[in-house]
């Protein structure tokens, strides 16, 4: 015979299990997104999103230092069992690199109708949307009006030595455009900048927002950051002004977000609601109008006056594919060794 209080528990965990209907509780999906874009700019567009959608969403979001390395090196390594749905990626060279690894699904959101697809991968299996740009920012109280930097190669020059700084190019934004300059110059030019720019004392720093803290101080004159860190110091009032390196030379090295579907997510159509709002027109809007001053990819949403427009910009021409593969052979090689040396 069983005992009465064993019966009293199987009751109760079966009661436990069961709604008032009799069927069993089930808890409600939720849309997984990692996000390798600040937590200050990501999560309001994510809650906004629970909040229009009634969709539950979870936000896991990259470290500073390890700004898109360590969600790609995590996605990978789960490529077998999928924790997540979506990839919002802050480049769209770690989204090619993620296609060519297998861990990305093609989805062909009815939102690019009207969008440019420059940005976007041609087999739909990540798309562009709201942009960065990489720019020299400086402080005004250490140079003077027209003597300001215009090109990353005048970072070379003697009135700036021992005072530039860049982000460790192994990571983030900053690993996009050592791959660019590399594309661009050739590896014998660009090796000899990064050297150059050693040689010249300047410093690398652990993140781009490490850049516009010690610009902003004083410590350093000059730095390669992107346009949300200018705008953050825009907005404190600090004295610092930026050019778009290259605008007038290369091109600027414009680098917009990618969103993409993780193949064999959890939540598949929960993971396509989410991607078809993130490129959204009121989305690449409210990005322009936050603190990270993006700017639309789609033509003819409204900026702020801070904001450039991106057709008023000269982009430098990038085949994502092709850095992507140059990104993992200069990760493993050159940069990686640059990167030891000036760690020091």
């Amino acid at each position: 015979m069983i005992p009465k209080a064993c019966v009293v528990l199987v009751l109760a965990g079966l009661l436990a299990g069961c709604s008032r209907s009799g069927s069993s509780a089930v808890a409600p999906a939720e849309v997984v997104v990692y996000a390798s874009v600040d937590d200050v700019f990501s999560r309001p567009i994510v809650e906004k999103f629970e909040k229009d959608t009634g969709i539950k969403a979870k936000l896991v979001v990259d470290t500073e230092e390890t700004k898109s390395t360590g969600l790609v090196n995590r996605l990978i390594a789960e490529k077998n069992r999928p924790q997540a749905d979506v990839f919002w990626c802050g480049d769209p060279v770690r989204a090619a690199l993620l296609k060519s690894k297998g861990v990305t699904a093609p989805y062909k959101s009815p939102q690019l109708e009207g969008m440019p697809l420059d940005f976007t991968d041609k087999e739909h299996h990540w798309i562009g949307f709201s942009a960065r740009a990489r720019i020299i920012i400086y402080n005004t109280n250490l140079v003077a009006k027209g003597e300001e930097p215009a090109s990353v190669l005048d970072l070379l020059d003697a009135r700036f030595k021992g005072k530039a700084c860049m982000a460790n190019p192994l990571f983030g934004t900053t690993s996009m455009h050592a791959t660019a300059l590399f594309a661009k110059l050739g590896d014998e030019k660009a090796t000899n900048f990064f050297d150059g720019f050693s040689a010249n004392g300047g410093k690398m720093l652990s993140s781009n927002g490490e850049v516009r803290r010690r610009v902003v101080n004083g410590e350093y004159a000059v730095g390669l950051t992107d346009t949300d860190d200018y705008n953050e110091a825009r907005e404190e009032k600090k004295p610092v002004g930026a050019v778009y390196a290259d605008a007038k030379g290369m091109g600027t090295v414009i680098v917009p977000n990618a969103v993409m579907m993780i193949n064999g997510g959890p939540n598949p159509e929960l993971g396509k609601k989410f991607i078809d709002y993130l490129l959204n027109p009121e989305t690449e809007k409210a990005l322009a109008e936050s603190g990270a001053a993006q700017m639309p990819v789609r033509p003819g949403v409204p900026v702020p006056a801070h904001v450039t427009p991106l057709d008023k910009l000269t982009p430098m021409p990038l085949d994502y594919p092709q850095l992507a593969e140059r990104l993992l052979k200069l990760a493993d090689g050159y940069l990686d060794e640059w990167a030891r040396k000036n760690a020091k």
